[in-house]
């Protein structure tokens, strides 16, 4: 079993036993329970009525998180000639094509997001064994390989808090929505945006209740259950 904390033990007293709260007491609660000396993030975990083994139940796409995610996102674009340029002058923060590929392949990786316009993929792919571990390959499922002109607007919605989710092996998904020291009202606003996202990418062939369970959490304490109809809703009022 394992060893907890005296804070985490003094933050479950405040979660009251048997008890799924609505979004908006959970995200105070969370704030509440958030008491480490740095800033926590707040996490949602879901189980997912799906069979990750099955292609077509795979639950994976992306959200734009319109409170950020509580960092600086440094977005890194394989391109050359023309849309280089137009990544430059969006503001990526590393521009490049052979010589970035170079550059990781001897194990730099000062980067958090990755794009690639089309054309760069057969020079990105040869990284797939690095960028792949790290969740950093470029693919067309999480809308990370764009056209030139559509750079910009790549590039300003990673700057916002471009999230990328998808289901674990167990049917789980980990996802953040934001720090502890973000306003309720942030927080719900990402949790939203994030529910309409998940709820829009439910594969065609799962019969029944989608999301079977949901929790929310920070990085040291324990996770508040939600009240699944209540969450719920805030996908279906964003829609």
């Amino acid at each position: 079993m394992a060893h907890r904390g005296k804070r985490y033990l003094e933050a479950t007293k405040v979660v009251e036993p048997g008890k799924q709260y609505p979004p908006d007491e959970a995200v105070a609660l969370v704030k509440k329970m958030a008491t480490a000396k740095f800033d926590e993030t707040v996490e949602l975990h879901m189980r997912i009525n799906v069979d990750p083994r099955r292609s077509d139940q795979q639950v994976r796409g992306t959200a734009i998180m319109p409170a950020g995610l509580g960092k600086q996102v440094r977005v890194l674009v394989f391109a050359q000639g023309e849309a280089a340029k137009i990544a430059e002058d969006a503001g990526a923060d590393h521009v490049g094509a052979d010589d970035i590929a170079k550059k990781i392949e001897e194990g730099w990786l000062e980067f958090d997001m990755a794009l690639a316009t089309s054309d760069m993929m057969p020079k990105v792919s040869r990284l797939g064994r690095i960028l792949g571990r790290k969740g950093l390959m470029p693919n067309p499922k999480s809308g990370t390989i764009v056209q030139p002109q559509d750079l910009p607007q790549a590039i300003k919605e990673a700057r916002l808090g471009r999230l990328e989710f998808r289901v674990d092996r167990t049917s789980i998904m980990h996802v953040p929505i934001g720090k502890a020291s973000f306003a309720e009202a942030k927080l719900l606003e990402n949790l939203s945006a994030l529910l309409t996202a998940v709820v829009e990418n439910k594969p065609a062939g799962v019969k029944g209740q989608f999301v079977r369970s949901a929790y929310l959490t920070t990085t040291m304490a324990p996770g508040i259950p939600l009240d699944l109809n209540a969450t719920l809703a805030l996908a279906k009022a964003a829609a």
